[in-house]
């Protein structure tokens, strides 16, 4: 049975779950792509002294692909798989920032257009990120669910395909793929983490957004043998996930704003969902202060995180140690 607490869920019998992992095909693809090189797993010994655990890395998601997060890969994977050699339609999303530069950038690779809807007062750096790239940007008046519901919408005109990295009933076969995509950052993990001779991780520590790279995480690690514990982690004022969790079912929360716009979403993907449930460990919130505290530390370490990927080191702070332990850091500062 899940504990819960004021500001923590634990399940500890996730880790007997299983699910069967991601196909070689989707980290083959990747591998051919133009440009492609895994990303650094850096490992910070200050951490490991800090949080008491034998051995601290960190996955640095600053730079992928020539684009400063992790998720060209779920964009790239997902428009690979609709598009299947047909003439490219105009692409069409809604993003907190760096889901929609990743499905801009597909679009100008494709030779087609892409349309992004934002939610109202994105930081001028992700949307000047997202006009570099050829997109059209339409701002919302409102959350980031309230831009996914406008460009859902926006896609039901003929010659648009929806490229969304969440899901709701009837709308789920494209974000699988993007789920499908991220697989490729884990199974990266895996062999740097045998190349440093550190074992198996015991804890991996994944920011949650809508929960699509935690299900990829567990999609992964809920295969490996023996399996690590899984923690995400939440903005307090964008905490779905822990709020889902604690209620027993998804349900639309409000949120307010935070330092992590890449987090701040108010409904769990339908998708994620059911992983979440069942092979999720731990999930908590953290503050913007902590958050920001921990974006600090990490720039002194020499590592680039921005807010969202700097939340995976101010969980950790809050958590039970483990051998080794790996953070996601996302996003570029």
């Amino acid at each position: 049975m899940p504990v819960l607490q004021s500001d923590l869920y634990h399940r500890p019998d996730a880790r007997e779950w299983r699910c069967p992992p991601v196909g070689p095909e989707v980290a083959a693809f990747h591998r051919a792509l133009p440009g492609y090189v895994p990303t650094p797993l850096v490992e910070v010994p200050a951490l490991a002294a800090e949080l008491g655990a034998d051995r601290v890395f960190v996955k640095d998601e600053s730079a992928r692909m020539g684009l400063p997060a992790f998720k060209i890969l779920g964009a790239s994977w997902a428009v690979h798989r609709a598009l299947a050699g047909a003439r490219a339609p105009e692409l069409i999303t809604a993003t907190d920032g760096n889901h929609g530069r990743a499905v801009a950038r597909m679009a100008r690779l494709s030779g087609t257009t892409a349309r992004i809807f934002v939610p109202a007062g994105l930081p001028a750096a992700a949307l000047a990120g997202i006009w570099a790239e050829g997109a059209s940007i339409i701002e919302v008046a409102g959350s980031y669910d309230e831009a996914v519901r406008t460009a859902a919408r926006a896609a039901e005109a003929p010659g648009t395909l929806l490229v969304q990295d969440t899901a709701w009933p009837g709308y789920e076969r494209i974000p699988a793929w993007i789920v499908e995509g991220y697989s490729t950052l884990f199974t990266e993990i895996d062999a740097q983490l045998a190349a440093a001779d550190a074992g198996p991780p015991g804890l991996i520590v994944v920011p949650a957004g809508v929960g699509s790279l935690a299900q990829a995480a567990i999609t992964h690690y809920r295969a490996a043998a023996p399996p690590p514990s899984i923690a995400t982690v939440e903005p307090e004022q964008a905490a779905c996930v822990l709020a889902a969790l604690r209620a027993g079912s998804p349900r639309p929360i409000a949120t307010g704003r935070t330092v992590m716009a890449g987090l701040n979403c108010g409904t769990v993907s339908s998708l994620a969902w059911p992983y979440l449930r069942d092979g999720l460990d731990l999930a908590l919130a953290v503050t913007d202060d902590a958050c920001l505290r921990a974006q600090t530390d990490l720039t002194a370490l020499g590592i680039p995180a921005g807010p969202c990927g700097a939340a995976s080191l101010a969980a950790a702070r809050l958590l039970p140690p483990a051998d080794t332990v790996v953070l996601l850091s996302t996003e570029a500062r």
